[in-house]
């Protein structure tokens, strides 16, 4: 799969942000005090150059919100989007032909040029199958265009409700987050660079294991508290290491885009966590 503007003189990015921005907890905080919520999401483009898109993984969201949400942000902003966990949770990665198609057409497209990568994140329970993993990837869509042609293929629930307009195309790209250490196959790195999808390295706490981005185009990290699940702040050092990190996957061949969002919000860590590994790399708002 090739990256977006992929070329030997284009620089790779890293660019970090957050997983979400609606919490309580922000405000009077890292948000303003008086800031209205529906001017959340334009702060957070003012500060970020992108941000993860999770509501997306509890429901299928509506055309509207996509729009609005685009709108919202710099054009030169990238909105990573997680998969919807009835694919992942319930369908288990099997049989998502129509489920995958309602996803697409729900109205992830409307994002434009400002959809990123798409996150397949993985229950603890899902345990490594070759075989259910590789037919998965192999049905999802490697382009715009392809994901307009599945999201085609939606249901009747969907009906009144898509958005499928004509577009330039684009290409896209996926990262999985397993939670089992039964991943940890040398046959899941075999499935994943044949489909070209990277391997979500994930700090967690100790909680699940963190694995190696693998081979793709792409790293996607996901920052979820050093010490404490989505509670922990992480110290300068830890930043200064994450830093040093991301840098060398940014300069590794030639050279792969790297996405860091922080999850641990319970506290209000993330978004100032945030703040300070996108100044370690240089990372400027609005993605430009």
């Amino acid at each position: 799969m090739t990256p977006p503007d992929a070329s030997p003189s284009r620089r790779p990015r890293i660019r970090v942000g957050t997983s979400g921005w609606r919490y309580r907890s922000w405000r009077g905080d890292f948000y303003p005090e008086g800031l209205v919520q529906r001017a959340e999401l334009e702060y957070i483009g003012e500060h970020f150059s992108t941000v993860e898109l999770n509501g997306s993984f509890y429901s299928l969201q509506r055309p509207q919100s996509y729009l609005r949400w685009r709108n919202a942000v710099p054009d030169h902003f990238t909105f990573a989007v997680k998969g919807s966990r009835y694919i992942s949770h319930m369908l288990r990665l099997r049989d998502t032909t129509t489920a995958l198609a309602n996803f697409f057409a729900s109205g992830v497209l409307a994002l434009g040029p400002t959809l990123g990568p798409i996150l397949w994140q993985l229950p603890e329970r899902q345990k490594f199958d070759p075989d259910v993993l590789d037919d998965f990837l192999a049905g999802l869509p490697r382009t715009t265009a392809e994901a307009r042609a599945l999201g085609r293929q939606h249901d009747e629930r969907m009906n009144g409700r898509t958005w499928l307009e004509d577009a330039e195309d684009r290409p896209l790209r996926y990262a999985l987050e397993p939670r089992s250490d039964t991943f940890d196959d040398p046959r899941l790195a075999e499935i994943l660079n044949r489909h070209g999808v990277a391997l979500t390295v994930a700090d967690t706490a100790g909680r699940w294991p963190q694995f190696e981005p693998g081979g793709a185009d792409l790293v996607y990290v996901r920052l979820h508290g050093a010490s404490e699940l989505y509670a922990s702040g992480y110290t300068a050092q830890e930043l200064q290491e994450w830093a040093e990190r991301c840098r060398r996957w940014a300069e590794q061949g030639r050279g792969r885009d790297v996405f860091v969002y922080f999850d641990n919000d319970a506290r209000g860590h993330a978004p100032h966590d945030a703040l300070a590994l996108a100044g370690l790399v240089g990372d400027a708002p609005g993605g430009r």
